[in-house]
């Protein structure tokens, strides 16, 4: 079952952002970027080294480098819990 966006934000994920330099098969010394983004966990980051790996496993161009950014989307302080609300006429 998967979590929904607001369960990930409370449960610490953020949205990490990778650019990908990769050299193209065919041509070795030309090099291509390719951009990622999911929901992950810092600081181990375990989706988008799951990535890497598939990346190196599976496909054909290989990896220059790989330059990431992440950014908690609720941080502490930030999500309180309402239990009432006063209207005022």
């Amino acid at each position: 079952m998967e979590m929904s966006e607001t369960e990930m934000m409370l449960k610490g994920y953020g949205l990490t952002t990778a650019e990908f330099f990769y050299h193209m098969p065919d041509h070795i010394h030309v090099l291509n970027s390719y951009i990622w983004q999911e929901y992950d966990l810092a600081p181990d980051h375990p989706k988008l080294f799951e990535f890497i790996e598939f990346w190196q496993r599976e496909l054909d161009g290989p990896l220059h480098s790989v330059r990431f950014t992440h950014r908690k989307l609720v941080a502490v302080g930030e999500w309180r819990n309402v239990v009432g609300e006063f209207r005022i006429h």
